[in-house]
């Protein structure tokens, strides 16, 4: 196990986009950002469900559609590199609803998990074994289960596949829309009970 955790690592350090301490740095900001946001209690993901609550949508609406511009032009300046999945039909719309359930059921997502983890939450670490036995079993037995019902392979996409020459006008373009989308939407949150103590 403590080998593979330093395997880990050692992926990290030899992608060569960053040291392992940018990426810890990073991480932080990531959990900070979360923590400011209140993004990852139950109330902001239920209340984005019943349309009760924007503060999700505005993030991600923003965060989208900045992570797409700064992408596109780190790529084409040889910073990162994609790693682009194949689109599998039956894979996605299963995906689809066993993501959706979850979030239904935990009121998280894979990326605030942790943080939620991180204060205390034993039933979302109890999702986080769940998710991490289910992957055990993907895994295990992807060839005779799981592969005969992820569906064709429809290929790799990108949205920029058919601008030709236009790619960063169109990243930029749907970047920028993106962006004005998070500010147009109005402001509406769902508070608990430690939240509006602590508001007064």
């Amino acid at each position: 196990m403590f080998e593979r955790i330093m395997g880990m690592f050692e992926t990290v350090a030899n992608e060569g986009h960053g040291s392992v301490a940018l990426v810890f740095v990073i991480g932080i900001l990531f959990g900070g950002i979360i923590q400011y946001s209140r993004v990852d209690k139950f109330e902001k993901i239920a209340g984005f469900a019943m349309l009760r609550d924007t503060v999700v949508p505005k993030m991600l609406f923003l965060a989208v559609g900045v992570a797409g511009i700064g992408l596109y032009f780190m790529i084409e300046a040889g910073w990162a590199h994609y790693h682009i999945k194949p689109i599998l039909l039956g894979g996605l719309v299963i995906g689809g609803v066993l993501f959706g359930v979850s979030m239904a059921i935990f009121g998280k997502c894979p990326g605030t998990g942790p943080v939620s983890i991180a204060e205390g939450r034993i039933d979302v670490l109890v999702g986080a074994i769940g998710g991490l036995l289910g992957g055990l079993v993907f895994t295990l037995f992807y060839e005779p289960v799981f592969k005969p019902i992820m569906g064709p392979d429809l290929g790799k996409s990108v949205l920029t596949g058919g601008a030709g020459d236009y790619g960063s006008v169109t990243i930029l373009v749907f970047g920028i829309a993106l962006v004005a989308v998070s500010m147009l939407i109005p402001l509406r949150q769902e508070f608990d009970e430690a939240d509006l103590n602590r508001l007064g």
